[in-house]
């Protein structure tokens, strides 16, 4: 399993790589293995904000569908719609090309509520 050492983390299973003020989102490699063979994500076409704690779109696998949560609040400047014909992407590179939205963040100062990689690890008892 992954665990990148320069993303913030979620107790959603989240991750959260900051690039000044803007962040990248997506669900860790522990949740893309846990939901097992992602086969469709959903982010609405109309999406422009997000509120720390609240869902911007749900994961579908064949074991359950779950809500993706925003680990920040801010702008929504990207979106990766290419996960819409290739939703499997997540599983082969949740941490690249399985990206899922980009936002400019609003507060920074959150990112500070979020997990580094050790708490992460401890959290998922890894």
């Amino acid at each position: 399993m992954n665990f990148p050492e320069n993303l913030k983390y979620t107790t959603d299973h989240e991750w959260l790589k900051v690039e000044g003020s803007k962040a990248i989102v997506g669900i860790t490699d522990h949740a893309q293995g846990e939901l097992g063979d992602v086969v469709y994500i959903d982010i609405a076409e109309d999406i422009t904000f997000v509120k720390a704690g609240e869902s911007f779109g749900t994961i579908e696998a064949v074991k359950t569908v779950a809500d993706m949560l925003a680990p920040v609040s801010g702008k929504v400047l990207d979106v990766n719609r290419s996960l819409n014909d290739h939703p499997e992407v997540v599983n082969k590179d949740p941490y690249g090309e399985g990206w899922m939205i980009e936002i400019e963040m609003a507060n920074p100062s959150e990112v500070n509520e979020l997990l580094d990689v050790k708490q992460y690890k401890d959290l998922i008892g890894h």
